[in-house]
């Protein structure tokens, strides 16, 4: 009888990246995915904790698997990710004692394998062994169910953080910064690849540190150069960046190398300057803007991301009104929006009071959540009658999806099986997150048949 196992995953592609490896692993044994957790011999929880909302979802996953367990003791759950931690967390080994195994972020699959039958173990460390050969080989790294339907796929090249911002708990949870060789991220895009994926998301907390605890070693940009010359592979995007570490020698990489799309996540987080020191950025506000400049001065045409938190400990409104002013002046792509929320352990929430009500927060997010909307709306026109370069990733309410190079996302109706094909799309309507149009060299209907004209007399 085949043996099963389901994946609930939630936060960051990382998370997904770490997913996919522990899921391929269980492959390799012979387990088969199933999308409903009753059913599974064996249930991951991939966790979150950058916010408190995300870890409390998680707690509510962890409850309704509670009673699951109850009726099928013999299935094993196993939590993973943030929540876990690299020190683990007693508290939770407690909290939630039906849990068979808790993994630390970016993981193998080991701590589960150990926890199943000594069959199994002896079939993971020969699978292991494999494996090792395997990424040389160009062999087999996807779960079934994702092979030849995974378009686009996250890959991990720096785990951990060593930058410590007073509000993030990357540090405590994922460790310290830690690159991956170039060859072993190489070998994984080539197996990607052989596989289907047309796609990949360099990722990294701060990516653009990449090798920087390598002494002398291979940066960022010699890494986009390395996978830009992979065959097969089509486009690749990285995230997420620091101001401090976007160096020219990079952004002339993403300029210069034709499979890295012209996309730069490049957070400021704060445009006030006294919040930004209290966050412990290292920039200032005049710095980013700088920034922004430059990398427009270089590629006039990217499209830039930015992250931002709306109130922070001690965050006045003529503090916020300066993140605002600056947005607004910056006209950037695409914010992705957070409300401050202390995470346990940090240095803001141990030192700092979280004195913006909530209330305040959510008026503060909104504002700027509009204001993302309006300069989406204007800068999503520039398109409209224009012909874009769309890779096809699903289909969605029977209409296919795909991303531009600039990561906007498109919707277009076509007969044809399209997944993971470059295809050319005419923009004939725009919204503020999405347009739609027609594929240019989608086949024209076949001529109606004539019809003989009929006598009058006859009529």
């Amino acid at each position: 009888m085949t043996k099963t196992y389901n994946f609930w995953i939630t936060g960051c592609q990382m998370n997904y990246a770490d997913a996919r490896r522990v899921a391929t692993e269980l492959e390799k044994l012979g387990y088969r995915a199933t999308p409903r957790a009753e059913e599974a011999d064996v249930v991951v929880l991939q966790t979150c904790t950058v916010r408190q909302q995300s870890e409390d979802k998680a707690y509510g996953k962890l409850q309704n698997l509670a009673h699951l367990k109850q009726q099928r003791p013999n299935m094993t759950i196993a939590v993973m990710g943030c929540v876990v931690g690299v020190r683990g967390n007693q508290a939770l080994e407690q909290r939630f004692p039906f849990v068979d195994v808790f993994m630390e972020p970016s993981t193998d699959g080991l701590p589960l394998v150990s926890h199943l039958t000594q069959e199994d173990v002896y079939a993971y460390e020969t699978a292991v062994t494999t494996h090792r050969h395997a990424l040389q080989d160009e062999e087999v790294i996807l779960p079934a169910h994702q092979q030849g339907t995974l378009i686009s796929a996250p890959v991990a090249v720096v785990y951990g953080c060593s930058h410590a911002c007073t509000f993030c708990i990357i540090p405590q949870k994922r460790g310290k910064e830690r690159s991956r060789p170039v060859g072993e991220i190489a070998a994984e895009v080539r197996s990607l690849v052989a596989q289907g994926v047309k796609e990949v998301v360099l990722l990294g907390q701060i990516v653009d540190r990449y090798g920087y605890d390598v002494g002398d070693g291979p940066d960022l940009a010699d890494l986009l150069r390395v996978i830009n010359d992979i065959e097969g592979l089509q486009r690749i995007r990285f995230l997420t960046s620091h101001p401090n570490y976007m160096t020219d020698k990079i952004l002339y990489a993403v300029r210069d190398l034709p499979k890295v799309m012209p996309q730069i996540e490049v957070p400021i987080q704060a445009g006030d300057n006294e919040v930004l020191e209290n966050m412990k950025r290292g920039y200032t506000r005049e710095q980013y803007r700088d920034l922004v400049h430059h990398i427009r001065d270089i590629m006039p045409d990217a499209a830039i991301h930015t992250d931002i938190i709306v109130g922070f400990p001690g965050e006045t409104e003529a503090q916020f009104m300066r993140t605002y002013d600056i947005l607004d002046e910056l006209q950037l792509d695409k914010i992705h929006l957070a409300r401050y929320s202390p995470r346990p352990g940090t240095v803001s929430a141990r030192r700092m009071v979280d004195d913006v009500p909530d209330a305040e927060k959510r008026r503060r997010f909104h504002l700027i959540e509009a204001l993302n909307e309006r300069i989406s709306q204007r800068k999503m026109q520039r398109w409209l009658g224009e012909t874009v370069e769309v890779l096809v990733e699903e289909q969605h309410k029977g209409r296919w999806q795909g991303r531009t190079p600039h990561n906007k996302l498109v919707f277009f109706d076509d007969p044809r099986n399209l997944r993971g094909e470059l295809v050319q799309v005419k923009i004939n309507h725009t919204g503020p997150w999405s347009m739609s149009g027609t594929a240019v060299d989608r086949p024209a209907p076949p001529p109606e048949p004539e019809t003989a004209a009929i006598p009058l007399a006859l009529l």
